[in-house]
């Protein structure tokens, strides 16, 4: 048994938290609401994320950053990416041990351009810092709750903590692999989200299977181009945390990213769109780091492209789609690796 604080009490954090009480793991879960820890605790519950969920008696929670840190022996970071800095300063006010880390969050820091991995190590002070992993894959806080068949890589560079990490989650319905390209992983699992908002607007315009499918296989073609070109292992992206979670989160309707594209698509401009949404979609701030990121690395995205000009300057989804369509011909094996 392992004492594990969670932090983030979203729908994601709380799956997950369920995964570590059920495994019988010594679990707190960190709500920055202190109604939600109360929930979490009295009610067994978490109704906003995860509703029609009962939790495991075992698992509790706090709104108390101090007694969240001191009860940890390993953290797992399931806060929204703009959370991460600000929650890693808090924690930071009262951490006095070293700790392994995993974090779950999926997407790329605009402007700075760094990674979750890296805005960790940059905010945590190293001498309490053992390890840090990503945790990344096809997984929907919702199926991970009804016990469904679900798949999951543990990447970092110290092999050791990510085979720790497999150990902490693995059970009958969670299985983990161990991956060394955190690199990779991380890529892969911020650059879906880009991906799967443009299989939204594809659904939402009416197109259908053809277009999807398209925008899936040549989605992973430039996601795997940018990786490779930023030194990623290219078999990453066929694996988990690429196209595993590339086709998840294009697919299905628990996906927020999804949801998001699928709503531009019938015609919403985007402040309506994260309005209606009520929650974080993290695929809107990774388009515009993604959008950095192509141009730092001279690496042709072109749907990253028409969906940046989608998000951010007004274009109509129809002449995207129009724009991706009559793009100068190419040699399909050529333009997985190739500009």
């Amino acid at each position: 048994m392992r004492k594990v604080t969670v932090f983030g009490a979203g729908s994601w954090g709380t799956a997950l938290a369920t995964v570590l009480a059920e495994n019988g793991h010594d679990t707190l879960i960190w709500s920055h609401r202190e109604n939600q820890a109360d929930e979490i605790n009295n009610q067994h519950t978490n109704e906003k994320y995860l509703p029609g969920t009962v939790l495991p008696l075992t698992l509790k929670s706090t709104s108390n950053m101090a007694q969240a840190v001191e009860h940890a022996e390993i953290v797992v970071m399931a806060v929204p990416t703009t959370g991460i800095r600000e929650t890693c300063q808090k924690m930071m006010l009262t951490l006095n041990k070293k700790l392994i880390y995993v974090h779950v969050s999926k997407g790329i820091e605009p402007d700075s351009l760094i990674r979750i991995s890296q805005i960790m190590a940059e905010e945590l002070a190293s001498e309490y810092v053992e390890s840090i992993v990503a945790l990344s894959g096809p997984s929907h806080a919702e199926e991970v709750v009804k016990h469904h068949p679900t798949t999951v890589a543990a990447s970092s560079p110290d092999l050791e903590a990510a085979k720790v990490v497999q150990d902490l989650f693995m059970n009958q319905y969670f299985r983990v692999y161990t991956n060394e390209d955190i690199l990779g992983v991380e890529l892969g699992g911020a650059l879906k989200n880009v991906i799967a908002l443009a299989a939204g607007v594809s659904d939402g315009i009416g197109y259908g299977d053809n277009a999807k499918a398209a925008l899936i296989t040549r989605g992973l073609a430039e996601i795997t181009r940018l990786g490779v070109k930023m030194g990623a292992n290219p078999l990453t992206f066929m694996g988990l945390a690429g196209m595993g979670d590339l086709i998840v989160t294009c697919t299905s309707v628990h996906s927020r990213n999804w949801r998001a594209g699928n709503l531009l698509g019938k015609g919403l401009k985007l402040p309506e769109v994260l309005e209606q949404m009520g929650m974080v979609v993290e695929g809107v701030r990774t388009t515009k780091a993604a959008h950095q990121l192509a141009a730092k690395y001279d690496v042709a995205m072109p749907i990253t492209e028409v969906l940046y000009s989608v998000l951010f300057e007004e274009k109509s989804p129809k002449e995207g789609v129009e724009k991706l369509m009559l793009r100068v011909k190419k040699t399909e094996m050529d333009a997985h690796y190739d500009n």
